[in-house]
Parts: C-alpha cells; sequence; structure tokens
C-alpha cells in the first residue's frame, strides 16, 4: 500500500468519526428508542424517601431562590431531606444558609472549613443522607412544581437505578443578541439524551436534575477531579442498571451570559470530563454492546473531535490533488472557518445571525475542548473552580 493510500484511509476515518457522533449516531439511537418504548414510560405513583444533595461555594446570589423553590414543589415533604454543603464559601452564603435552616425543618446544612470541591463534598453529604433515593441539583436550578415528584416517579422498576430530567436552558435576560448558543445545541442534546434514556442508556445525565437509587453510589476518588454527573451516570451503568430519562421531570438553569463566560466554563468541565473518559477507559466493563455504542459515540467521540479537524487540514493539503472531490472537502472546511470568523466578529458587535454564530459556536466548543485537554495533559485541571458568573 503506497504513502498516498494510508493517507487517503486516514483521511476517510477522521471525516466519517466527526459526522458518525454528530449525525449518524443521533439518528440510530432515536431508531433504536422507538424500540425501546417501554423502558421510560410508566411511572409509578408510589413516592419513596427522598434526599436532596447540593453543594455549593459562594452561591449568595441564588441560593435562597434554591431553597424557595424546593419548598414550593408539590411533593410529601415528610418524606423529604435537603442536605446542603458549603464548600467554605466566603461570601454571605453561610448566613442565607443559617436563616432557612431555622425556617425549614427538612433542611440539613453542612459548613465546610477547607475548600475541597464538590465531589468531596458530595461524598460527605451521602454519608449524611438517610433515604432510599438521592436527587442532585445545583445552586442555579430552578425546578417546575412538578419536577422532583415526576423525577422520582421514574423509578417504576428496580432494573431501574437512574433518572434524569429534563434540563431547559433559557438565555439572561438582555442577553439576547450577545448570547451563545448554546440554548439551540441544548435542544439537539437534549433530543440524543431522551433517545438513550428510552434505552435505559443515558450517557451523562443532567447535571441540574437527576437522581440515582442510595445503593448504586460510590464515593469519589479523593484526588482525582472527575465530572460528578458523568461519574454517577456511569457507575450506575456499569452495575447493569439502566439510566433513563424522564420528560415530564423539568427544572431551568439559565445560560451563560456571554460567549466567554461559556468559553471558560467548557474549558474547565472539559478537562475533567477527559480525566473521567480515562479514569473508566474507552471501553466500559460489564455493560452490553449498546451501552458502550452509546458511551463510544456520545462521548469517546466527541470529545476527540478538535483533533480531528486539526489534523484534517493538513492531510488534506497532502491529497488535494489526487482528486477533484478532496479539494472541494478542503474548501468546504476554509468556508465553515471563515462563516465561524464573521460570527466571532458579530458577536464581538453583540450581533448574533445563526448564519455565522452556529459555527462560531461548534468551533469555540471545540477549541473550549481542546483546551480543556491540555489542562488535563499537564495536569493543571482541578475539582474546584468558581461557579459560573450569575
Amino acid at each position: 500500500m503506497q504513502i498516498n493510500d494510508i493517507i487517503i484511509a486516514v483521511f476517510w476515518i477522521l471525516i466519517y468519526l466527526p459526522i458518525h457522533s454528530y449525525f449518524i449516531y443521533p439518528a440510530t439511537i432515536k431508531i433504536l428508542s422507538k424500540l425501546n418504548i417501554d423502558k421510560s414510560q410508566h411511572n409509578s405513583n408510589e413516592t419513596e424517601n427522598v434526599s436532596i444533595l447540593l453543594s455549593l461555594f459562594n452561591e449568595e446570589k441564588v441560593i435562597e431562590n434554591r431553597i424557595e423553590n424546593i419548598s414550593k414543589l408539590n411533593f410529601e415533604f415528610d418524606k423529604l431531606e435537603v442536605i446542603v454543603g458549603s464548600d467554605a464559601s466566603t461570601d454571605n452564603t453561610n448566613l442565607i444558609l443559617s436563616k432557612l435552616e431555622k425556617k425549614y425543618d427538612w433542611l440539613k446544612v453542612f459548613y465546610f472549613n477547607e475548600r475541597r470541591g464538590k465531589a468531596r463534598v458530595l461524598n460527605d453529604l451521602v454519608k449524611h443522607s438517610s433515604n432510599e433515593i438521592l436527587v442532585f441539583t445545583d445552586a442555579n436550578t430552578v425546578f417546575e412544581k412538578e419536577a422532583l415528584q415526576n423525577l422520582c416517579s421514574g423509578f417504576y422498576k428496580k432494573s431501574i437505578g437512574g433518572v434524569s430530567g429534563r434540563l431547559v436552558l433559557l438565555e439572561p435576560e438582555g442577553k439576547i443578541k450577545n448570547a451563545n448558543e448554546e440554548r439551540r445545541y441544548w435542544t439537539y442534546e437534549t433530543m440524543i439524551k431522551k433517545a438513550e434514556g428510552r434505552c435505559g442508556t443515558l450517557i451523562g445525565a443532567n447535571g441540574g436534575i437527576f437522581a440515582i437509587r442510595k445503593y448504586l453510589f460510590e464515593k469519589f476518588p479523593d484526588k482525582i477531579p472527575l465530572t460528578d454527573d458523568l461519574y454517577i451516570t456511569i457507575i450506575v451503568l456499569s452495575k447493569n442498571k439502566n439510566f433513563i430519562f424522564n420528560d415530564s421531570a423539568v427544572a431551568f438553569e439559565e445560560t451563560a451570559p456571554t460567549v466567554k463566560a461559556e468559553f471558560k466554563r467548557k474549558i474547565r468541565f472539559s478537562s475533567t470530563n477527559f480525566q473521567t473518559l480515562v479514569y473508566f477507559g474507552i471501553i466500559l466493563k460489564n455493560v452490553g454492546f449498546l451501552t458502550n455504542y452509546c458511551y463510544l459515540s456520545h462521548k469517546i467521540i466527541r470529545w476527540i473531535v478538535p483533533i480531528i479537524l486539526i489534523i484534517l487540514i493538513p492531510l488534506n493539503l497532502m491529497i488535494y490533488e489526487v482528486s477533484q472531490v478532496y479539494a472541494i472537502i478542503f474548501y468546504v472546511q476554509i468556508i465553515f472557518y471563515s462563516l465561524a470568523s464573521i460570527g466571532f466578529i458579530l458577536s464581538s458587535l453583540d450581533y448574533r445571525i445563526i448564519f455565522f454564530s452556529l459555527p462560531y459556536f461548534f468551533l469555540i466548543t471545540n477549541m473550549a475542548i481542546l483546551l480543556g485537554f491540555f489542562r488535563f495533559i499537564t495536569g493543571k485541571h482541578t475539582g474546584i473552580w468558581q461557579s459560573t458568573p450569575r
């Protein structure tokens, strides 16, 4: 085999992988979900005892609204405990929590003096929980009134180990023009999660609203910074339990107010995502083919796309003259990056035109993943960081 043939073969493999992850896989899993509709369509009317766990740091702007939101849920509060861990907060978070703790007897707050990160705080909160179902959420998440009831009703079979709710992203008020395209992308991502959930193979629960059976929880490693929601999801799946998606359990969060803020957020969680994927390996053990297919397609391939994009341009130039097809593919790439560049310019001027903003969002998302990868390989990633600006 000549060197050109090898380059061409590698080139087409690299072309196929992103197409598979972003287009072929979503279509495939949606078709498969039609054959597994019973996996997530039955809800139990019985309410099990629930512990809501909330780890936070310096959330004075949102924590009172978060607790008040929980207090207004349609749920049997004699079956509920809310356990909050303040990770050495330095603003007014602790003062607000102490007042709320006196107001609600179902609220328990633990004040930690040493900053350790979300995962290690969750380890402690789980120890203090006393109920069968653990619900994980964030300080900036807002539940619909029926969200908790609907989320927990998803445990209608013993084979179901985890349930993710539907997270709806809202753009900050007054930021419609210069907001990023995260909400549009999230609609696409939710479609995939919903299909995976119907198959019982949801890869990556929505961090703001998901629940698992307590006995399935495994302590986060102390010295390895991992993405908490992805870690918990894979742990449940690795124990041969289904992780489903309940569309009727709805919560809301605001997107980051600017592209810059979203970019920084993506760099942070990208670095821990890589650590999580390395922790579990490319192939998950003790799970079926479908779960590994979802894992590889939705996570592994998606997270190497930035590296693929970098390699494609020089490879394309090496085979540019072999056929007109390769010349066309090269110019398609150039046009795409040109559209993204225009999107960058428009974004800096506080304008958003979808024809330009979507390529720009795709590009900066993958740039953030790449920078997160560099943080990971250089050992500069950490499980401790500031929250996204509210």
